[in-house]
Formats: structure tokens, sequence, C-alpha cells
């Protein structure tokens, strides 16, 4: 009789600390975002774009200007403004790409100062919901999906980022066509954590101690996530969360997408009366089914707040466990 030889692989089950708590982020980005360009009045009254001319594009990563490592708006306009019109060398990071271009600033007419003819952003700050803490490690795992700019749609390069406490004290009800928004405050300005990871998956990175009094559950691989009942961990009042119903209506354990692994429905009653379903903030929230932890919800439907995505948690803790930095602090 043939006997097939197979690789069989044990894995530990890892248990977690579910949250479902609301936190609040504040990033600083790897170099400066150009998130658009536009022409310049110089002082022969013509319309001029230094950074179009240069072949600059929506999205690139400004990282030096002059050998100088560029890490604020406030630095790259004061590098500008010294240059007197002088040409400029600066490096581009687009996609994976670094690109060196030259440009010289144009004096405006308007302002009388230097300009490169174009809009960056350095920084972004908001609130999403932590979705899960490992013990073990203090690191921590949230929202399911990239901080990204809101102009260019395009990951933020996290060059430093701080997690600060954050409480909610409103809901935009959801509807059709317009999607709803959990309205919070930061509590202080005091960091409690650290932001190491922007991805696709979702924020990682190390916390003082567990921001959820909820119980811990084992983490489910992506096979056992099964269509049928689940429920949701989020908080729409103050910093306690809560548990409410879903269905999970389609699990696409094949799909190549890291994010969008689950459709989910809200059925619950109490949460479609006081958000009217899924709202902006609640990324990050995690899923129950079964006594595991198998996912975080990440988007919703805009024309159907009752609807939207998940993401499994296996593929969320995988980027997690990565963190290998030491912990902040001793965890409550």
């Amino acid at each position: 009789i043939n006997i097939k030889p197979v690789s069989v692989q044990v894995v530990d089950r890892r248990v977690l600390a579910l949250c479902g708590t609301p936190f609040g982020i504040k990033m600083v980005t790897d170099g400066v975002m150009v998130v658009g360009t536009g022409a310049v009045t110089d002082c022969n009254s013509r319309a001029v774009s230094p950074a179009q001319t240069a072949g600059i594009q929506e999205g690139d990563i400004i990282l030096s200007i002059n050998g100088e490592k560029i890490s604020s708006k406030k630095q790259l306009t004061k590098l500008v403004e010294s240059s007197a019109g002088q040409p400029l060398s600066l490096v581009v990071r687009r996609g994976e790409q670094l690109t060196s271009l030259h440009l010289s600033p144009v004096r405006s007419s308007l302002d009388n100062s230097y300009h490169l003819g174009l809009w960056v952003r350095d920084s972004s700050a908001g609130i999403g919901t932590v979705t899960f803490y490992d013990p073990s490690t203090g690191s921590f795992g949230g929202l399911g999906h990239a901080i990204c700019d809101v102009d260019t749609g395009d990951v933020l390069p996290l060059m430093s980022g701080e997690v600060v406490d954050v409480t909610i004290n409103g809901v935009i009800k959801g509807e059709a066509g317009t999607p709803g928004e959990l309205k919070g405050s930061f509590v202080s300005q005091r960091a409690v954590g650290n932001l190491l990871i922007n991805n696709e998956t979702g924020v990682f990175g190390l916390m003082d101690y567990c921001p959820s009094v909820a119980k811990a559950l084992p983490l489910a691989m992506k096979q056992e996530v099964k269509t049928g009942k689940a429920t949701i961990l989020t908080t729409l009042d103050g910093k306690t969360p809560k548990e409410y119903e879903i269905q999970i209506e389609r699990a696409s354990i094949g799909s190549t997408n890291l994010t969008k692994n689950m459709v989910i429905r809200v059925t619950d009653k109490e949460l479609l009366a006081k958000a009217g379903g899924i709202v902006q903030g609640m990324s990050g929230s995690p899923i129950i089914q079964n006594g595991k932890l198998v996912g975080a919800v990440t988007h919703v439907l805009i024309n159907d707040p009752t609807c939207g995505y998940g993401i499994f948690a296996e593929n969320m803790y995988n980027f997690s466990k990565t963190i290998t930095q030491p912990r902040l602090g001793s965890v409550a």
C-alpha cells in the first residue's frame, strides 16, 4: 500500500484580549506626502508650477531636500524660502521607487515668498477601534485597514505615532448614501501607546496596558469562519464596549484581498436604532463567532449602512506578532 507523506504544522492557538474600545490616533508621516500641485503667479504675472515641470505627482513622498531629511511642512517651507530661488535637489519616493528631482522655487507676486506649487501633508489624527490586545507582548491591533490620505487615498507612510485615550460622546446615524460617524474627543494629550505599523490590514503597536476589561478569547483561523450568526464588540457611548448581533453573509477564504474577507450585516435592533448599522469609527470592532475572535469590522457599504466588510483576525494578528520592541511599561 502506497503511503503519501504529509507535512503537518502544529500551531499554538493564541488567546487575545478582546477590546472594541475607541482609541485616538496621532501620526507623523515619514517624509511629506504630495496631495496636489498647482500654479504660482510669479513677479511677471505668469502662472508657473516648478513641481509640475519637475514631474512631481500626487501621492509622491518627499523624503529630503538638498540632503536634509524632511519631516514636516514647516521644515519644507523654510528650506524653500531660504533657497532664494536657487535650484533644489529632492529625493522622492513613488511607490517602491526612489527618484531624484531638481526644481527651482518661484517667488510669488501674492506674498513675495518662494513656492514650489504643491500642497503636502505631514500628519494625521482621528479615532478608531482597538480590535485586540496581546497580554504576553503588550502589542495591539486596530482599525482593520490602513490610515490613508483623504485626498489621494494612498497609505500614509508612518514615521512615528501615538495612541491616546478617547471617549465617545455621540453617534451620527448612518443612512443610505450618507455614512454615519462616531463622535469622540481625546481625554488627554498623554500618550498611552506607540504606533509602529500602518499597513493595509490595520495599525499595530504597543500599549501601556490593556484598554478593555472584556474577556480574552482564542484566535480563530480563517478556515474556522463560517456564514451565520456572530456578534461585534463596539462602543457607542463613553469607553465601555457592548456586544451586538450580526450575520456573516459571506467568508472568502481563498481571496487575495487581505481586508475584505467577510460580508457582514447588522441584525441587532439596538445597534440599528442608535447608529443605523455600521458607522465610521467602528473600524476595528472585533467580530466574535463560536467563542473565538474571527475578525474585525473594516468598511461600511455607503448605500446600505446595515452591511459592510470584515477582515480575518488571523490576517491582522500575523502583523502584530512581528512587533518585538520592548514593552512600554507595566500591564494593568
